[in-house]
């Protein structure tokens, strides 16, 4: 719905033309208070000869075939985190748009934080490397709103952890090629509620995830560490904080620009512009094929390579 509204406000050279809910109640009542079109199938939607883009943003159990619905239509695509629940179908969605030329981008939409952005820009002020540390911890959810098919039995790590996953390849601009997951939760029979991954780039960069539902309160941040100081960039509180030697701290306070909007600007941008996106199939599908592994790490106690193809 965060989604649908944004597309209600002025856009560059875009205006919502019809919606797709799969509670049809609540989306016709939503296209008939905005004056779009509602359709129950999302393949109606894709034939809609007005519509010249998708949005999708469902559980991704249905991001492949509606990714594989649209990409024939030559209709491209901004698919929200994750891009699919396995690696396997991620890599057949970036495979199919790739051979019929459809643009596909995938919404991570913390690489357009304002905050981790400026995280980027500065990382050289820490100093030569040493490692990063990335931690989203947030409340449980009262009543979840998805059954645990719609992540195909897996919880936090690819609910939300998938964000940190894709965060680790975009500030480090290295693949990560193996990792050790330890979580408790046993998916899919019982998805997980926490998980704590160390990672390790092409670079040799060591990397700490921590992600969880089990805690009151939220904690967002990530932690740059460097032989000069350290970067500490809070996305909830928009705050960028470097501390070096003497325990200095330099701290200042980012815009808060919200992320969807961003990223839909981005979107919209490079269409209009011919460009690649800024965001890719290949992004989504090289953070799903991490978490991948995580899961395959839990279930065996091994530190696991990453297989990218």
């Amino acid at each position: 719905m965060r989604y649908a509204r944004h597309l209600l406000e002025p856009l560059p050279n875009a205006r919502l033309m019809a919606v797709c809910r799969r509670t049809a109640a609540q989306g016709s009542v939503f296209a008939a208070d905005h004056s779009v079109k509602f359709y129950q199938a999302h393949q109606d939607l894709i034939a809609d000869p007005n519509v010249e883009a998708v949005v999708v943003v469902t559980p991704p159990s249905v991001t492949r075939q509606i990714c594989l619905d649209a990409v024939p239509a030559r209709k491209p695509l901004l698919i929200e985190k994750p891009l699919a629940p396995t690696g396997a179908e991620a890599r057949e969605m970036v495979r199919a748009a790739e051979s019929y030329g459809t643009p596909l981008m995938t919404a991570q939409t913390l690489r357009f934080d304002s905050t981790l952005s400026a995280l980027k820009a500065e990382l050289a002020c820490a100093g030569s490397r040493q490692y990063l540390v990335l931690t989203n911890r947030m409340e449980p959810r009262g009543e979840l709103p998805h059954s645990p098919a719609d992540y195909a039995g897996r919880g936090v790590l690819l609910e939300i952890g998938i964000h940190l996953l894709d965060l680790v390849r975009f500030l480090t601009g290295e693949e990560v090629i193996k990792v050790r997951c330890d979580m408790d939760g046993s998916p899919p029979a019982r998805p997980e509620s926490m998980a704590l991954v160390s990672l390790w780039t092409t670079g040799g960069l060591p990397c700490i995830v921590d992600v969880s539902r089990v805690t009151a309160g939220r904690i967002s941040r990530a932690e740059w560490v460097g032989k000069d100081g350290q970067l500490i960039a809070d996305w909830v509180s928009h705050r960028l904080s470097r501390i070096s030697s003497g325990n200095l701290r330099d701290d200042k306070t980012l815009e808060d620009r919200p992320t969807i909007v961003e990223t839909l600007h981005a979107f919209l941008d490079a269409l209009g512009r011919g460009a690649p996106m800024p965001v890719t199939g290949l992004d989504g599908q090289r953070a799903v094929e991490i978490a991948d592994a995580c899961y395959q790490s839990a279930a065996t106690g091994q530190t696991v390579r990453v297989e990218m193809q």
